[in-house]
Formats: structure tokens, C-alpha cells, sequence
């Protein structure tokens, strides 16, 4: 075996995500799983940083201190509760937690990406080599940074004969084509727009939890149609790919700005999911546009989303002729792929291998990603 420990803190931030993966075999194989969640202060402050509401570098330092003992807590746990042996990991893969993605820059200014992490202290936390720092080689390189899961996705979905793919549904929602193994098209792939951040975020100032549990809230409104199309009317959502977004784009002042004051906050709720189903529904059609014969037939959903039933119906009454397959069922259980990602890259980058995908992120080719951390 060729142990790898992958850490994901995503856009929704309830959590450190920890994964154990073997990375040598052909199909990496996921052997345990530990999420440890984030203590409302540091969720707080990390929120702050992330619309820089005048957040200050003592700020930036604690949160960086906190996040990165999170993590440390993170690996020991897994490794005691799977009873591995720290001596045979080989890496932790740490993506850190995005604070602002901004790809093609704001006003004309560089392109940057921006991860919270400190992968030498981390080192330092947990005896372990790291390797962070993933996505701005990417963006160096002029690609988008992100998605970066597909070339993992490839790793573990692509099938001998069947077009698939691989809806992310995380804070935000990316697609992953995957052709068969044999033919010639690239792996696509893009950020189609919001889902989680949106939704839990109207969610929590309406509702005051964490999230809409099975979508129950959301079930119990109406769509408003008027409002639909205003927020389909944005741009972002035709802008052919290479493209990537975040929530420094979309997020509830965005969602402000095209209210008119009279909605319902529940029929709000309900529009937005629907939001999530049709931008991901315009999404296939881009992609389909690229494809070179008949549209894929599966459709693998993962991430928080994939435990949405109200989303889940939304999304298959705007995907007809798509059947869709929970990722469990095909041996990686759906809130677990992006841990495992980090995992997976971090084995890429110490055998020399490139782990983003030129196709999916625009860059001018493939590159090595990440920086490494000895212990």
C-alpha cells in the first residue's frame, strides 16, 4: 500500500475532511474517513477573512493557527480511529481553506488565488510530510486554478464504454465529462455556479440553521419565475469555459441585488435550488455543445448536495434521460471525493506526475502541483 492523507475544508465551512487513501494501486481505494467540525469562533472568522470586513493580519494569523491545529486534530484522529500507523503515511495532501478565488483578477489587476494553510507548521503538528499549495502553479501556468477534481474523477469513474459525468455539489457546483477510456475527447469540466453557499446561507438568516436538512424548507415553497430569470440573466452563466467561480462572486448580496423586496424568504429558497438545477442543467447543455456524438447517460452527484432529496428530484426533472448514480455505489461514498483528491495529488506531485488537466482549467499544459513540507 501507498498511504496518503488528504485534508478539504470547503466553502461550506462545517468542517475538516479527512481521508486515508491508497494511492498505489490503479484505482486509488479509500480506506477510512474522519470529519472534525469547526468551532463556531474560528467559522466566524474565517467568514470575516473571506469578505475581508476589515479583517487585520493578527486576524490572519490566528485564523491560520486554529485552522491548522484543526488540521493537526484531524490527521491524529483518523490515524487513531483506523488504527493506521503515522510511520505509514507517506503525505498529507492539504488543500487549506479558500478565502478569495479570483482567477482572472478584479479590474484588470493579476490573477490570484488565495488558500489559508500553513503546511510547515502542519509538518511541524503532525511529524508528516505535506504537500499544499495546489492550485496557483495552475493559475501560474494561465489556468483557471480550479476545478481540479477531474483529473481524480478520471481517476476513479472513467468507464471502458459509458460517457459519464461527476456533479460536484459543494458550496458551489462543478461538472466533470468523462469520455470512454479509448476515445480521443479531453476531459471536460468547469464550474457550472452556486449551490450549498447560497442555499445555506439564505437558509441561516431565515431559518437560523446551519443548513435546509433534506431540502425540507426549500420543498415547502413555490418557485418564483420572475426571480428565476433574473438570476439566470447573469452572465457568468453563458461565459463559455475554461471558467471557475466562488464566493467572492456569488454570494447574498449578489442574490440581493436582484430581490425586489416583496418575496417570500421560503419561495426565495425554493428558487434558489432551482437556481442550482437549471444553472447545472445549462452547464450539460455547454458541455454538450463540445461533445463530438450523443450526450453522456450517467450522471454521478457527490458532495453535501448529493444528501438533498428536493435537489436531487430538482435536478432529474431538468436532466431527463440522464440516470443517476450515487457515487457510494461505485465505491466512494459522496461527501468524501474532494479529501480524497488531495490525497491523490499529493501522490501525483511526489512521483513527479501532473495533477491539474489542461482541458478543464485552460492552462498552457500539464504541470506538477503543489510544494512540499518535510516533516
Amino acid at each position: 500500500m501507498s498511504l496518503y492523507i488528504g485534508l478539504m475544508s470547503g466553502t461550506s465551512l462545517d468542517a475538516i475532511d479527512a481521508a486515508l487513501v491508497d494511492c498505489g494501486t490503479p484505482t486509488p481505494r479509500l480506506l477510512a474517513t474522519r470529519a472534525v467540525a469547526m468551532p463556531e469562533a474560528l467559522r466566524d472568522l474565517l467568514l470575516r477573512l473571506c469578505h475581508a470586513e476589515g479583517a487585520s493580519f493578527r486576524e490572519l494569523a490566528e485564523a491560520e493557527e486554529a485552522f491548522c491545529r484543526l488540521q493537526a486534530r484531524a490527521v491524529h484522529e483518523l490515524l487513531e480511529a483506523s488504527g493506521t500507523a503515522a510511520a505509514d503515511v507517506v503525505a498529507i495532501g492539504s488543500h487549506g481553506q479558500t478565502l478569495e478565488h479570483a482567477p482572472e483578477g478584479h479590474a484588470g489587476g493579476a490573477p490570484y488565488t488565495l488558500q489559508l494553510d500553513n503546511p510547515s507548521r502542519l509538518a511541524e503538528l503532525t511529524g508528516l510530510e505535506v504537500v499544499a499549495d495546489f492550485r496557483r502553479r495552475d493559475l501560474a501556468a494561465g489556468g483557471q486554478a480550479a476545478p481540479l477534481a477531474p483529473a481524480f474523477h478520471q481517476a476513479l469513474f472513467r468507464h471502458p464504454e459509458e460517457w459519464r459525468l461527476v456533479l460536484n455539489l459543494g458550496g458551489y457546483a462543478n461538472l466533470t465529462l468523462l469520455p470512454p477510456f479509448d476515445h480521443p475527447a479531453d476531459v471536460l469540466g468547469f464550474d457550472s455556479g452556486p449551490a450549498n453557499a447560497l442555499l445555506d446561507g439564505w437558509y441561516q438568516r431565515h431559518q437560523g440553521g446551519r443548513f435546509d436538512a433534506d431540502g425540507a424548507w426549500a420543498a415547502g415553497g413555490r418557485v418564483d419565475a420572475t426571480l428565476l430569470a433574473r438570476l439566470l440573466a447573469d452572465d457568468y452563466f453563458r461565459r463559455p469555459p475554461p471558467k471557475s467561480t466562488g464566493r467572492e462572486y456569488f454570494h447574498l448580496t449578489w442574490l440581493e441585488r436582484h430581490l425586489d423586496g416583496g418575496e417570500s424568504p421560503r419561495d426565495v429558497q425554493t428558487t434558489l435550488a432551482e437556481l442550482t438545477a437549471a444553472s447545472v442543467a445549462l452547464a450539460v447543455e455547454q458541455l454538450g455543445e463540445r461533445l463530438p456524438e450523443a450526450a453522456p447517460a450517467r450522471l454521478l452527484p457527490c458532495g453535501g448536495g448529493a444528501h438533498n432529496p428536493y435537489l436531487i428530484d430538482r435536478l432529474q426533472a431538468r436532466l431527463r434521460g440522464l440516470a443517476l448514480t450515487p457515487t457510494a455505489e461505485l465505491g466512494w461514498p459522496a461527501d468524501w471525493l474532494e479529501a480524497g483528491a488531495f490525497a491523490w495529488l499529493a501522490h501525483r506531485r511526489l512521483s513527479g506526475l501532473p495533477g491539474n488537466l489542461p482541458s478543464v482549467t485552460g492552462a498552457r499544459g500539464p504541470r506538477v502541483l503543489g510544494g512540499v513540507y518535510a516533516p
